[in-house]
């Protein structure tokens, strides 16, 4: 007798439960019966399509950091057009109102997963490595265009800005910051590096 539903693409399919799961009940409650569950199928579906739950984890991490490369090139399409403050306050605001909090704190929480990621990713932790890679790539683009001062150092701007944006959304329990709370810090943090 038949389980749960037809999966259409079972992996996306379990990588958005997941993702329903982390964002509803946090990293402690992701487990593989609670993904299973809330994607309406049998538990042997996702033991099917991966190894065990770290590698099923692993590939979502992964996953996820692949839609911050995707924003990564909107941002840089974005260089020499609006203000770089309001560029960067939507880019923070949006990676940050996404998964990309939780993803931090389920990779902070589990040790074989963080492992398995650094074993062949950067440094740092995975999500906020992508993200401040983004935000340097973008910072990068405005200094060739003149917007950013040519002595900005962005290897140093883009994590305090990851960091000082990442403590404002740090709080699952809580609202969200408004905009105007990121376009302030972002502000404070580019104070004296982006040209008038």
């Amino acid at each position: 007798m038949p389980t749960g539903v037809a999966l259409r693409d079972p992996r996306e399919q379990l990588f958005d439960a997941a993702e329903r799961v982390l964002l509803r009940d946090g990293p402690n409650a992701l487990t593989s019966r609670a993904v299973t569950t809330e994607a309406g199928c049998a538990k042997g579906v996702l033991h099917r399509h991966f190894a065990d739950f770290d590698a099923f984890l692993a590939e979502l991490v992964r996953d996820r950091v692949r839609r911050i490369d995707d924003q990564a090139g909107a941002l840089r399409a974005c260089a020499g057009s609006g203000s770089v403050t309001d560029n960067l306050t939507g880019a923070l605001t949006g990676l940050f109102r996404s998964v990309a909090v939780s993803i931090v704190a389920l990779v902070i929480s589990r040790d074989e997963l963080r492992a398995r990621l650094r074993r062949d990713g950067p440094a740092g932790v995975p999500v906020l490595a992508e993200a401040a890679a983004m935000i340097a790539s973008y910072l990068t683009a405005e200094r060739e265009r003149g917007r950013v001062d040519a002595d900005a150092d962005v290897d140093t701007l883009a994590p305090t800005l990851i960091g000082a944006v990442h403590l404002l959304f740090a709080d699952r329990e809580g609202a969200p910051p408004e905009d105007g709370a990121v376009a302030k810090v972002v502000t404070a943090v580019l104070a004296g590096a982006v040209r008038r």
